[in-house]
């Protein structure tokens, strides 16, 4: 008998008085699980004036811009949630800060989202007080390969 099979109660006495007959309730199938639903980032309304929704992928994409534009300390709960790229806008432009900004920011997307994305490829440019994100990644869960640019100035992203 399989596990959706049950037996009532009522099938249970028969079979204990003799009866050769049994009551068999056949249980519904389970449900799947319902679609992802994700909100789009920045929150938003859409056109039909609920909340803007996203697809994985777009997510996905949301979460890189919020781990790149949110500083450390900036997370009451997550004091160590971010990478500081804006902090570094408006140092001097050198070899040096754009090595230290790339190791900053690949550390953060292996800690933070290591289990969400695979980077294949990386670079932050720092020029005139802005400071742009060429990464390339793909998605674990869809293996969809992206290619992003993120763009910050001065601390708004």
């Amino acid at each position: 008998m399989s596990p959706r099979n049950r037996r009532t109660p009522a099938a249970g006495a028969a079979a204990a008085a003799g009866a050769h007959a049994e009551r068999v309730i056949q249980l519904p199938a389970p449900r799947p699980y319902p679609q992802r639903t994700d909100i789009a980032f920045p929150f938003r309304v859409d056109t039909r004036g609920r909340t803007a929704h996203t697809d994985y992928d777009g997510h996905v994409r949301d979460m890189i811009e919020q781990l790149l534009f949110t500083s450390p300390g900036e997370r009451v709960m997550r004091p160590d949630f971010g990478c500081g790229l804006l902090d570094l806008v408006f140092a001097p432009s050198s070899p040096e800060l754009a090595s230290a900004l790339q190791l900053s920011v690949q550390a953060a997307l292996q800690r933070w989202l290591g289990d969400v994305i695979v980077v294949d490829a990386l670079d932050v440019v720092s020029e005139e007080n802005v400071v742009r994100v060429h990464l390339a990644y793909t998605v674990r869960r869809t293996g969809t390969r992206r290619t992003d640019v993120f763009e910050g100035s001065g601390g708004a992203a």
